[in-house]
């Protein structure tokens, strides 16, 4: 009778690379256009001899700040690390030159690094200097960690992030456009952590219109360690005013339109400091999908979309929604309030759009629903 074999990995292993995990999360925030990753060093004693995460695009990585800890106890030692590191020079060496410097004697990666230019690089080239290697421990939640970057590397499109804020009766404003306030102060708050986690907060022409919105992220508890959210406005005919809130400020703005860059308005919105791109046109609207391409061109790993009834729905229609959240408020608006989704009529119940639920919370008198496409 043969043994039982022995598991790939032990309970230990799945310990220390939750506390990676619990690292690389704080730097959700602010390391885009990055992955976020959290990295741990188990001297041969068994101890926590060192923890680091990646706190910024352009500075050292979770393996840098993990090994400065250790020091020599780094030797023969075991790094947990909730990303593959990387074998290649960008703005910093090489993590996997680091690793085998300080002469750890086993890695283990939650997932292995999507982006083509690492994809295994980095556990090769440890292997190759004899390092021990395994990966997959508790690879749903480092996914989820760096769902953004993940998307726009295997899918080449960010994640995109519907918002909505609706009345019990499904209705974001009144019928003449009235909006402020549907959901109430703690929600609106909780909100700027969604705007925080987001490279990129989008829009629509008609948006910046009606509400005249800054899309910012203004809670001074929020550290983003100097990054700043792009603003995404789309205006298939470039009716935004020069004078908008989002197009000045000191956070970078990109309006994509399908009219001609080179006219009078175009003009006024370049001397804002806009940047000004052409994308195909769509329907009465915008390509989205080119609109998302070109948004992973511009390193967008997450896009937050705060928009009206039609561009909320153009997203929604086009299988571009990767989760929603919905603020409920207990109110009422009526039928004549405007609907919260503009979509193609259906005939049969079959084409209807399903969710599953991901998370139901109050947020101070309001609720917000977690929903992702099933």
């Amino acid at each position: 009778m043969t043994a039982p074999a022995r598991p790939l990995f032990t309970a230990d292993d799945h310990r220390h690379m939750a506390l990676a995990l619990q690292l690389a999360q704080q730097g959700v925030r602010s390391t885009p256009p990055n992955p976020a990753v959290g990295c741990v060093v188990i001297a041969t004693d068994g101890r926590v001899a060192g923890e680091g995460y990646h706190q910024r695009a352009g500075e050292p990585h979770a393996e840098v700040f993990a090994l400065r800890a250790a020091g020599t106890a780094a030797r023969g030692a075991t790094a947990y690390v909730s990303l593959e590191p990387c074998a290649h020079f960008g703005r910093t060496p090489p993590c996997a030159d680091a690793l085998i410097e300080a002469g750890v004697g086993r890695v283990v990666a939650a997932m292995r690094d999507p982006n083509p230019r690492v994809n295994g690089g980095g556990l090769r080239k440890l292997a190759q200097a004899g390092v021990a290697t395994a990966s997959g421990l508790l690879e749903g939640p480092a996914r989820a960690i760096n769902r953004g970057y993940v998307s726009r590397m295997e899918r080449g499109r960010p994640w995109v992030t519907l918002k909505l804020a609706t009345s019990l009766d499904g209705r974001m404003a009144l019928a003449n456009g009235a909006s402020q306030w549907i959901s109430g102060e703690a929600a609106r708050s909780d909100v700027q952590r969604l705007r925080a986690r987001a490279s990129a907060i989008l829009t629509g022409s008609g948006t910046v219109a009606a509400d005249d919105p800054s899309l910012t992220v203004r809670d001074p508890s929020i550290d983003l360690r100097g990054r700043r959210p792009l603003r995404v406005v789309l205006d298939s005919r470039l009716r935004t005013s020069a004078r908008s809130k989002i197009v000045n400020g000191d956070a970078p703005t990109l309006v994509f339109t399908a009219a001609c860059a080179s006219t009078a308005s175009a003009d006024a919105l370049r001397l804002t400091g806009v940047d000004l791109q052409v994308v195909p046109a769509a329907g009465s609207g915008l390509d989205l999908a080119a609109v998302l391409a070109k948004l992973a061109q511009a390193e967008c790993n997450e896009v937050l979309v705060e928009a009206g009834p039609t561009l909320a729905g153009g997203f929604l229609a086009a299988g571009l929604v990767d989760e929603i959240v919905c603020y409920v408020a207990a109110t009422v608006l009526g039928d004549a309030a405007q609907p919260m989704l503009r979509l193609p009529l259906l005939e049969r119940m079959d084409e209807r759009r399903e969710f599953r639920w991901v998370d139901v919370r109050a947020v101070g008198g309001d609720l917000r629903l977690t929903l992702r496409p099933e």
